[in-house]
Order: structure tokens, then C-alpha cells, then sequence
């Protein structure tokens, strides 16, 4: 361990962030796969309630965008793959 101040900062800073980004990150994935299994459960299909998973599910990858936790291309990337999945249940219900 370093004695260099500066070093001794930078080392708390990076702490923090990756305890920061960790959370972010665990939450979506903590949404993505119960939007996902709310999805394949069809005896529950209530489009309003997956709905309402989707809008939260996209304010948090917003928010991880905005604080720089994630790229701009990954969260739109996670984005797309979230809607694409709701409008193949919709083609498949049809």
C-alpha cells in the first residue's frame, strides 16, 4: 500500500465507485429478470403490470447512463433487447 496521499484518495474514490456501479448494475439485473420471468409467465398476463416493470426497468438503465455507470450504446443496447422481447410475446399471442 502506498503512503503517497494522492494515491491513498484515488484508491477511496475508485472504492466507492465500484461499490456505486455495483448497486446500479445489481438492480438491473435484479429487474431485467423479473420483467423476463413476469413474460414467460402467461397465466398471469396482465400487459399493464409488465408495462409498468418495462418504464421502471428503463428509468434504471437511464439513470445508470446518466451517472456514467454504463455507456450510452450498452443501455440503449439493453433497451432494445427488453422491447424486442415484449413484442415477440405479442406476435406469439396473436
Amino acid at each position: 500500500m502506498s503512503k503517497n496521499v494522492s494515491v491513498i484518495k484515488k484508491m477511496q474514490v475508485s472504492l466507492r465507485n465500484k461499490r456505486r456501479n455495483r448497486s446500479y448494475k445489481s438492480a438491473i439485473k435484479t429487474l431485467t429478470k423479473k420483467y423476463i420471468l413476469s413474460l414467460n409467465n402467461t397465466q398471469q398476463l396482465n400487459s399493464k403490470d409488465i408495462l409498468l416493470q418495462l418504464s421502471a426497468l428503463y428509468q434504471k438503465i437511464d439513470k445508470a447512463v446518466s451517472k456514467g455507470v454504463l455507456h450510452k450504446n450498452n443501455g440503449s443496447r439493453k433497451k432494445a433487447i427488453l422491447a424486442k422481447a415484449i413484442k415477440d410475446l405479442k406476435l406469439k399471442s396473436s
